[in-house]
């Protein structure tokens, strides 16, 4: 396999017995192992550490459904205009919405979809946190409260969105390469 960056960090050969376990799990739910998960292979603390913190906040329970974490990530993405997660993350909202128009809408920009009012409000949230987090008011919190998140649901839009934040710049940074499959899944 080619190296999913431009860095020549190789893959720790061979692979941990559990690592290589969730690589398989990858595989039979996903139909691959994400480049992201490949890239961080190189040091398998590293990478056990951004599958941990990625699983907390993208697969455990939340008052924020799959859909609307997937949302976030691909509007942060958009932003920062992150080619690996807007792939990886438009093919998920592709996939969840069952909405192929969204997840174009979505990596282009939010506000021209059709979005209910929650929807709206997190999104206009998480692109404030993204482009200006220094300006985030008391205000911006309560009009999530508005459309019916609580605090435990703010909690995790600023960790969704902080995370996926982080991992556009090591992507980008890394001139990381989304997997090929992803361009056609959920069209």
């Amino acid at each position: 396999m080619n190296s999913p960056t431009s860095l020549n960090l190789p893959m720790v050969e061979p692979l941990p017995p559990e690592t290589k376990r969730y690589f398989d799990i990858c595989r039979e739910k996903l139909g691959l192992v994400p480049n992201v998960l490949s890239a961080h292979a190189f040091d398998i603390d590293k990478l056990n550490a951004f599958t941990g913190l990625y699983n907390e906040l993208m697969m455990k329970d939340s008052g924020l459904s799959k859909l609307e974490r997937e949302m976030i990530a691909v509007v942060v993405s958009s932003i920062n205009r992150c080619f690996y997660c807007l792939v990886a993350h438009g093919a998920a909202v592709r996939e969840l919405s069952g909405n192929a128009i969204l997840g174009e809408q979505l990596v282009i920009n939010y506000r021209v979809a059709n979005l209910d009012d929650r929807q709206r409000a997190m999104l206009d949230f998480t692109a404030l946190l993204t482009e200006s987090s220094h300006r985030i008011e008391e205000s911006h919190r309560d009009s999530l409260r508005q459309v019916g998140f609580n605090d435990r649901d703010i909690w995790d839009i600023v960790n969704v969105a902080a995370f996926f934040n982080m991992t556009n710049r090591v992507a980008s940074g890394t001139s990381m390469e989304p997997n090929a499959e992803y361009h056609s899944q959920n069209r």
